[in-house]
């Protein structure tokens, strides 16, 4: 493992952030000069796949909350349903686990990175393009993340990826969305031969990484700064809710790989289901699919990609061939009878318990308007039915591949 050395410089009014290699840094750069980010215009972008250009659409105003009368037509059940009920007595606000924790103290970017957006007493990423992240970027909400990795690690069987890759032939890397970092770093070390980019809207990547990992500051919605045929592979993992167009994120992955490369795609639902009817109407559960689906249509950006097959389709349209999919239905808790399904439902029941707030924080706000007491009284429901052994809730998630033709 190496550390890049950067150093931090933050104003007076901005706490201390750790932070990581970022937006082509090679080498140490002056600590008294800002490092900036830069982006490229459209004319040097466009990505030319066979079925169109990927567009960047222009930022747009955030949404007013849904009023009463769109939330009762949407099946959303007003604040004083949770908050009238008694809460559970379990204590909501537990700590996260604090798997993966890292710190340094060199760190290095212009302060502007580090001036977050603040929503509900939870950080947001900075001000970028159309980015608009719905989970937070603080260091609870990054424990929360490791756990969910291992989480998708165990659903996978242990597997980073599903495609047929030739590790003889993996000289460049790129992991879209990489968030704590940790896929990246697990593959560099997989294949210690191979260069990993993984690119974020925040810096909360740690320091200390594989020698062959480098970290950079993107959004997956503008246009991708790399030349056309770089890379071998392309991951593209948890993108619901932060994608404006999916057709223009798989025009752009196609841009950038080289013939013959693979692109993987996972996409869980934001959907509980059951087949025994334990998951009601009008319960948590029930609850959370209608407000992350209408949080969806409000952002413009649709946490429906499991349903609407927007995986396959749009890497049809994009140009992609041999493109195959794995179903995997996901219990959620420890209520399913075969023990490694168990595991698995422990593992995400886990990953959602370690920061459930940041989790609805958002979205409850901006697309309910509710304040935080409100909103935690709902968690504290949600997380009953969690643990609720009668109560078979599961998910799908899709893991899709496709091969740039040579």
């Amino acid at each position: 493992m190496s550390q890049i050395p950067i150093h931090l410089t933050t104003p007076d009014n901005l706490p201390f952030e750790p932070w990581h290699p970022i937006s082509r840094l090679e080498e140490e750069t002056d600590p008294a000069t800002p490092l900036a980010v830069t982006t490229m215009s459209s004319s040097q972008q466009d990505p030319q796949s066979p079925k169109g250009k990927a567009t960047s659409p222009a930022p747009a105003a955030a949404p007013a909350p849904l009023t009463t009368e769109a939330q009762d037509a949407a099946g959303i059940l007003p604040a004083t349903h949770w908050t009238e009920q008694p809460l559970p007595e379990d204590d909501f606000d537990d700590g996260a686990s604090s798997i993966g924790s890292f710190t340094s103290s060199t760190a290095s970017l212009s302060s502007s990175i580090y001036q977050y957006r603040e929503v509900q007493g939870r950080t947001y990423h900075a001000e970028m393009g159309t980015a608009e992240a719905w989970e937070p970027n603080d260091k609870r909400h990054v424990d929360a993340m490791e756990l969910l990795h291992h989480a998708i690690m165990l659903q996978m069987d242990g597997k980073l990826y599903f495609s047929p890759l030739d590790g003889k032939k993996l000289d460049k890397v790129l992991d879209i969305a990489t968030g704590s970092g940790l896929w990246a770093m697990d593959f560099a070390d997989e294949f210690p031969n191979t260069e990993v980019i993984g690119t974020d809207v925040s810096p909360i990547q740690p320091t200390w990484v594989p020698a062959n990992v480098k970290f950079e500051l993107e959004d997956c919605n503008s246009e991708w700064t790399w030349p056309e045929n770089t890379f071998d592979f392309v991951n593209l993992r948890m993108l619901v809710g932060i994608v404006d167009d999916w057709d223009a994120l798989f025009r752009n992955a196609y841009r950038v790989a080289k013939p013959g490369a693979w692109v993987e795609s996972y996409a869980p639902q934001s959907e509980f289901g059951c087949d025994d009817g334990t998951v009601k109407e009008g319960g948590a559960m029930d609850q959370w699919t209608k407000v992350f689906f209408e949080g969806g249509k409000r952002l413009g950006k649709t946490f429906r990609v499991y349903q609407e097959d927007l995986q396959r389709k749009c890497m049809e349209a994009a140009g992609f061939v041999d493109i195959q999919f794995k179903d995997i239905q996901v219990p959620v808790g420890v209520w399913h009878p075969d023990k490694k399904l168990a595991e698995i439902g422990l593992w995400w029941k886990l990953a959602v318990e370690a920061d459930l707030e940041g989790y609805i924080n958002y979205l409850w706000h901006s697309v309910l308007g509710w304040t935080p007491e409100e909103a935690k009284a709902f968690a504290r429901h949600f997380k009953k039915d969690l643990n609720d052994p009668k109560i078979h809730g599961y998910f799908m998630a899709r893991v899709a591949w496709g091969r740039k033709p040579e």
